[in-house]
């Protein structure tokens, strides 16, 4: 999400953006990218700013200008940094931490770099199973770049979405993020098909050492044949084909995980592949109106604020 690319395609979809490089003797230290959301019933904007550097001081003096120019009355930041990683710096106390986050605070990482036979021996013994079942079944998986791939790839999205209940961008969005990436070779799409039906589809997405598996979609059709398994498996294959070290599976519960949670099966499936859970340092607002930022954040008084908030910013 802090990729020239990505950027590219928020500025399609009419967002915002603009990219700051910060510099220490002409010598680029850090760089990123932040968009820009008009808050409804304001003049103000919330700005923006997933996976992107630790909130530093160095980061807060720079946002602070930012802030004020485009007239923010937040700044919020959702850092690429684990846990384990801050030991030596220090989250300048500025940043709140935010009681609306986007993005969650864990992930599960897998390691593209180990052997097909180490992962496969990582793996729980269900997932290995499954995977198994699609392949006897005769599950078939097709990567593709087509327009009619990324046909299918929506209409299973959708279908997901609305059986499940929760939000979901709409197409526009989803196209134009596939156009975007995909011209520099960094989307595609796996598709499993079972007797020439689509029953699974998958967008990944890679960028640097990372593949990463933001959305995908699958029909209710032969839930049997365990064709989620496969593609899952098939993902991390062409991650090791494209010569990358990192699968980022896009987020998961805790390591206290409730069965009970509705995003619980999906933390469990991605669970299943061995990967590791880790902890990011979470999301934090930099507040330049705290009217109208506590305004904003208690609107899920009324309405889901998450729900509300990815309508806004459009993650």
């Amino acid at each position: 999400m802090q990729s020239w690319e990505w950027g590219k395609a928020r500025i399609s979809l009419g967002t915002p953006l603009l990219r700051y490089g910060l510099y220490n003797q002409g010598k680029l230290q850090k760089a990123f990218q932040l968009t820009f959301h008009k808050i409804p019933f304001s003049s103000q904007f919330v700005g923006y700013l997933p996976k992107g550097p630790l909130p530093d001081k160095e980061l807060y003096e720079a946002l602070e200008i930012i802030g004020k120019e485009q007239n923010c009355a937040f700044i919020k930041l959702e850092p690429d940094i684990l846990e384990d990683e801050t030991k030596p710096f220090r989250i300048y106390p500025k940043f709140l931490p935010s009681p609306k986050p986007l993005f969650t605070k864990h992930n599960f990482i897998l390691d593209l770099t180990q052997s097909e036979d180490e992962i496969l021996k990582k793996m729980h013994p269900k997932t290995r199973y499954n995977l198994r079942v699609a392949q006897k079944k005769g599950v078939e998986v097709k990567e593709s770049t087509s327009d009619e791939a990324f046909k299918i790839y929506l209409k299973l999205y959708f279908e997901t979405t609305q059986r499940q209940n929760y939000h979901g961008h709409n197409p526009n969005y989803h196209k134009k993020i596939w156009e975007a990436l995909k011209k520099d070779n960094m989307a595609t799409i796996l598709i499993a098909y079972y007797k020439k039906t689509p029953l699974t589809a998958w967008m990944l997405l890679n960028f640097k050492d990372k593949l990463y598996y933001p959305y995908g979609g699958s029909s209710l059709e032969h839930k049997g044949i365990m064709a989620n398994n496969l593609v899952a498996w098939e993902a991390i294959k062409l991650g090791k084909k494209l010569g990358l070290k990192e699968f980022d599976m896009w987020g998961a519960l805790g390591p206290n995980a409730d069965p009970k949670d509705p995003w619980y099966g999906f933390h469990r499936f991605k669970q299943g592949y061995g990967g590791k859970l880790v902890e990011y340092i979470g999301t934090y607002d930099l507040v330049f109106n705290n009217a109208v930022y506590w305004t904003f954040t208690s609107i899920d008084k009324l309405t889901p604020l998450k729900v509300f908030l990815l309508k806004v910013l459009g993650k």
